[in-house]
Order: structure tokens, then sequence, then C-alpha cells
């Protein structure tokens, strides 16, 4: 089980790692082994995830999410397939951590009376300005 938040964990068996040839750093290996990983998360079907955290995943995953609903994210900024393969984790733990954080919900205010005033008086001065600058015709 990956631990997410106190309440939340994930079972390893929903993620699907698959591991390719990277570009970047690594010499002569980068053409022989395969390092840079591939990371899959089928966000849709996920039994671990409630449907409120699940929405807001979808939101935040954007253009890492497929059409099918699965969450992909790669990770090949290291020459060790170890690494990647941390990384890509941490990355998919922080993404749905951030997913479980409910928004505030907005309370509308109103516009004070000094700053209705302001608003009020800043226009009035804008609008002699204009009228100063207006070409008078001649009598």
């Amino acid at each position: 089980m990956i631990r997410i938040t106190e309440r939340l964990s994930i079972d390893e068996r929903e993620i699907e790692e698959t591991f390719v040839r990277a570009s970047g750093p690594g010499g002569q290996n980068v053409n022989k082994l395969s390092t840079a990983v591939q990371l899959r998360f089928d966000v849709a079907r996920s039994p671990s995830l409630p449907e409120d955290v699940r929405a807001r995943l979808v939101r935040l995953a954007g253009r890492r999410l497929s059409n099918d609903g699965v969450l992909t994210i790669m990770a090949e900024s290291h020459r060790s397939q170890r690494t990647n393969r941390d990384e890509a984790l941490e990355r998919l733990v922080e993404l749905i951590r951030r997913a479980t954080v409910k928004p505030r919900p907005r309370r509308p205010t109103k516009p004070t009376l000094g700053s209705k005033l302001r608003r009020l008086d800043g226009k009035t001065k804008r609008g002699n300005v204009k009228r100063l600058r207006q070409a008078r015709p001649d009598d």
C-alpha cells in the first residue's frame, strides 16, 4: 500500500510501470538501457479514490490524463532506473495529495462604502479633466 494521507492509500497493483529508453543524460547507456519510467494510474476505475478526490484529480492532471481516465507520468531526468521510478511515484503521490485538499468556498463580499465613494470621486475628477480639455466654441 502506498500511503497518500492518513486516511487515503492506494494499492501498488493499481499502478502500472513501463520502462523505456530515455533521452538526455546517460552517455553510452542511453542507447542500451531502458532507464525512463512511464507510470500509469487508472483514475477513472481506481477503487481507492473517493469521488470528490477523483474529480479534483481529473482537473489537476490536465493533459497527463488520457480520454480513458488513465493518468500517465513520465520520469527520465536521472540515469538510474530506480531513481526515475521513485521520482515518478513521488510525483503521483504529490498530485493525489494536492487533490485531497478541499477548496475553501468563496464567500461573496460587497464593496465598502468608503471604496464606493473613492471610486465615484475618482470618476468625477476624471470627468472634470476631460471636460476641461474639450475645445470651447468661440462666441
